[in-house]
């Protein structure tokens, strides 16, 4: 059902400072931290990398230190320090795409392209694995992930039904659209698919009052409106069409949407991403402010735009670091 369409380009750039950025370094020779998670105690950020573990990042060290894995067959030998995306690796060693916590419990949801959706306890280690498909219909793979501190529920996005990882660019290119939107109740332990034939679908976030998500659909370039509750309980409704593609959204600090773009310039050749945008749009789909990260992240497809403590983090498949940028977005 489409209500709200409003187009990127018309609405003017919005300078914000791009002084103090900084880079939390990856161990070395990782990468691909490509979203994160702060806990209870606003401690992190704690990010999943591209060998299957979850690092937890600690101020007093200045360093990431392992966390958790979401693989039972992981080794140490073959994964650390890897990074390749093929399906003998990825099943072995895991990937986790989307992270969140409950903040009640403490226990982190992830979101895994190859194990599913899994959770881990406060003191991390290995996660418990709770679903792997949905309907009788086996994972692709998960991306984007958040959890609803009010109910518990967990909503979180596969996809594509059709295509690994690593077989991406194949589903952007045949405009598959296989992809989901899915609830975990930790009550019953049940996976509800709430929205299905969506293209490319990455992220995924809850809005303050829980009312609706949004999720953002990467091969058909716009973000779509679920609504949970009132009158338009289950109706969905696409409020924003881009001139890029966007990856992952999060709920930013005063309940606005932090959404992640990267406009193309060559064709399914992530290099040739060469404008990483980050824009801050309002739950009625206006665009408040609109800014390219070009300048720190030149060609690198951005994964997640997210904003914890005055401070904005960005995560990207392609480097080895996280990029944080004080004081962040600041409306105007």
């Amino acid at each position: 059902m489409l209500s709200i369409l409003i187009i990127l380009l018309s609405f003017p750039s919005i300078v914000f400072s791009t002084q103090s950025f900084k880079k939390l370094q990856l161990p070395s020779p990782t990468m691909g931290a490509d979203s994160f998670a702060f806990d209870s105690l606003g401690k992190g950020p704690y990010t999943g990398i591209a060998d299957g573990r979850i690092l937890k990042y600690y101020e007093a060290s200045g360093a990431f230190a392992d966390f958790a894995v979401t693989s039972p067959n992981r080794s140490r030998v073959v994964c650390d320090g890897t990074n390749n995306n093929s399906t003998k690796l990825g099943n072995q060693c895991g990937r986790p795409l989307g992270l969140g916590f409950n903040k009640s419990t403490g226990d982190l949801y992830i979101a895994d392209a190859y194990q599913g959706l899994s959770v881990v306890g406060r003191n991390g280690g290995l996660s418990t694995q709770l679903a792997t498909s949905a309907d009788g219909v086996p994972f692709g793979f998960l991306s984007g992930l958040d959890v609803d501190q009010q109910t518990g529920h967990v909503y979180f996005t596969d996809v594509t039904s059709v295509y690994k990882i690593n077989d991406f660019p194949w589903a952007v290119a045949f405009n598959d659209s296989t992809g989901r939107l899915l609830k975990y109740d930790p009550k019953t332990n049940k996976v509800t698919v709430l929205l299905t034939d969506l293209l490319g679908a990455t992220g995924t976030a809850i809005s303050a009052d829980g009312s609706f998500v949004l999720i953002t659909e990467f091969t058909a370039k716009r973000i779509i409106k679920y609504w949970l509750k009132g009158p338009k309980a289950d109706i969905s409704e696409v409020i924003v069409h881009l001139n890029g593609r966007p990856n992952k959204v999060k709920r930013a600090a005063k309940g606005e949407f932090l959404v992640s773009i990267n406009i193309e310039k060559g064709f399914l050749v992530p290099e040739l991403f060469t404008v990483p945008t980050a824009i801050r749009l309002n739950a009625n789909a206006r665009i408040m402010e609109k800014k390219s990260l070009r300048a720190q992240y030149n060609t690198k497809f951005i994964g997640e735009v997210q904003e914890f403590g005055g401070a904005l983090y960005v995560g990207s498949m392609f480097t080895d670091f996280v990029g944080v940028y004080k004081p962040g977005l600041t409306l105007h």
